[in-house]
């Protein structure tokens, strides 16, 4: 997923791209400055864990919704019996587009956007959470999203094809209970039926208990149809090592691919055949094929951006700084996946979606960027893994000791990842709360979830430096309330399943529904603190009932500044 640029230059190029559906194209830049490159490096980050690299044991991924516009309501789908003779309708789903609440929001008018396309339906299908993607099922298969683009010969536009990537995952969450069934299946189903219209390029990292892989594919051109007899998408899956660490910045990170082993690779029967076909890829060029060089390259790392494709090298700086990772390397040229220096828990992967580059040559209060009160969000002119756009951010765990209704849990972080907070829902919860469903971006709803993390977000802004330490202790009382209770919370609900999964399963349903109020309560709450606390710029003490100033304002170092640039501005006398 992506979000449309601001920036001037490429207006036009951004319209062509949401109206062929998303598509993100190879970014020429020639001409264009580094602050100004293709909008799809405005979107999402997904990080990969897998289970020896986590210190619990989990298999863990997140999802950065990256948008601005989009629908951010969550659904859940229950599991169902079906009859025989059943058929499942294929939708056309733009990840982009909304409606309003009043026209029944994004979910019911996708039911008016049919294809033409019925495939058998599956005689059962499991319960799973959903948003603009399918997350977690009732069996632990989980999935996060990020558009990678591709060569332009290759993408589809026109609504020959039937399936998008959205499409794919709820047949996936519908469908499968592993990571290797959910990779063939949506990969089959693509081939037979055609991939486009409304996406190109996209990863997705698919993961179970046991394992997680990368799975990207893409389109085959805009003249194929159903009629043409040939495979319409071409798609490549790799394995993240159990002990390695991995992440996806809207870039390729499958290479080579070692198709004899189907431990660690698999992709379509055509992914190197099409490439020559095409003129992607020369076999007689003395190179082995690389699939991210033939449908995906991406040119640049952070230093030769000026940090718009940071995310990459400061992902694997965090993770692994002992390898002493260089931002002059090319993105092309980091390693698929990574041995963490340390084990990562959640609360650490938390902190990483929540990462601003602090401290480096990219750092968006470096300077004057932040202005007065030091706001990492004012700057555009890098890319960070935590972007104040984001819908929503996920962080699904798969853990193999626990049944599977107990044993996946997603957090979900509503808004900005720097003022929201993560709330679990259990992947056999049978509902999610009904403030998460409600709501959109151009109506205030005080029953929706997201605008009480926005109404917090919005009064940070103000004095971000001061404001944000009030954020982080709200943070800390939920988040790590919530992961310190979660073994307890485990114990019962396991011991329950085994008298009664009916049982267990209401009970972790009531468990999410109640926390998830309890902290949206208390961010409505928090909301209200900071606009009393730090009303008019000043620092109020209710208790005290006395006025003060915020001990960060109006640093000496920004009234030099300002005093300087008055200078170089003023007039020239005559």
């Amino acid at each position: 997923m992506f979000r449309k640029t601001a920036f001037p230059v490429v207006l036009a190029f951004a319209a062509v791209i949401v109206f062929a559906g998303g598509v993100s194209l190879v970014p020429d830049t020639r001409g264009v400055s580094a602050t100004e490159l293709d909008p799809a490096l405005e979107a999402c980050t997904v990080i990969m864990v897998g289970r020896e690299a986590s210190t619990d044991g989990s298999v863990m991924s997140t999802h950065a919704a990256d948008c601005g516009v989009c629908d951010f309501t969550w659904h859940h789908v229950p599991a169902a019996d079906h009859k025989p003779a059943e058929k499942r309708r294929l939708y056309n789903i733009d990840q982009i587009r909304t409606w309003p609440p009043s026209e029944g929001g994004k979910w019911a008018m996708v039911l008016k956007d049919p294809t033409a396309v019925e495939i058998p339906q599956a005689p059962h299908t499991y319960g799973y959470h959903h948003a603009v993607f399918g997350y977690m099922n009732d069996q632990q298969l989980a999935i996060a999203e990020s558009t990678i683009g591709n060569v332009r010969k290759i993408s589809n536009p026109t609504p020959s094809p039937a399936t998008n990537i959205t499409m794919l995952t709820l047949l996936a969450m519908e469908r499968c209970r592993t990571a290797r069934q959910a990779i063939k299946l949506m990969g089959s189903l693509a081939e037979e039926y055609g991939y486009g219209y409304h996406d190109g390029g996209e990863m997705l990292a698919v993961s179970d208990p046991k394992e997680i892989w990368v799975f990207e594919i893409m389109p085959v051109g805009p003249l194929w149809t159903p009629k043409s007899g040939k495979p319409g998408a071409v798609w490549a899956a790799q394995r993240v090592p159990d002990d390695h660490v991995a992440v996806c910045t809207n870039e390729s990170t499958i290479g080579e691919m070692d198709l004899g082993n189907p431990d660690s690779f698999m992709a379509s029967a055509h992914a190197e055949s099409l490439a020559v076909e095409l003129g992607l890829y020369d076999p007689k060029g003395g190179k082995p094929f690389s699939w991210k060089r033939a449908y995906s390259p991406t040119e640049g790392g952070a230093a030769s951006t000026e940090g718009r494709r940071s995310r990459t090298w400061r992902f694997f700086d965090l993770v692994a700084p002992s390898r002493a990772f260089r931002p002059q390397t090319p993105n092309m040229d980091f390693p698929f996946s990574v041995k963490p220096d340390a084990k990562l828990s959640a609360r650490d992967v938390m902190t990483l979606t929540r990462d601003k580059s602090a401290g480096t040559v990219f750092d968006p209060v470096r300077g004057l960027r932040g202005g007065p009160f030091k706001n990492p969000n004012y700057y555009k002119g890098t890319r960070l893994i935590s972007v104040p756009n984001v819908e929503y951010t996920t962080l699904t765990q798969c853990r193999s000791w626990l049944p599977d209704p107990i044993g996946g849990v997603v957090w979900v972080a509503l808004g900005a990842q720097d003022t929201s907070c993560y709330v679990p829902f259990y992947s056999g919860a049978t509902e999610i709360p009904g403030s998460f469903a409600a709501g959109d971006h151009f109506v205030l709803d005080r029953r929706s979830a997201r605008w009480a993390f926005d109404y917090v977000d919005f009064h940070t802004q103000v004095a971000y430096n001061a404001v944000i330490q009030d954020v982080q202790a709200a943070q800390k009382t939920w988040e790590d309330g919530a992961l310190a209770r979660m073994a307890e919370i485990d114990t019962l609900a396991g011991d329950l399943y085994k008298r009664s999964p009916r049982e267990a399963i209401k009970y972790v349903t009531g468990y999410g529904i109640n926390n998830a109020q309890n902290v949206v309560d208390a961010w409505w709450k928090l909301g209200d603190d900071i606009w009393i606390k730090y009303n008019h710029l000043g620092m109020y003490d209710a208790e005290k009932r006395r006025g003060g100033r915020i001990p960060t304002a109006n640093p000496d170092w920004w009234n030099k500044a300002v005093r300087a640039f008055d200078v170089l501005n003023e007039p020239v006398k005559k």
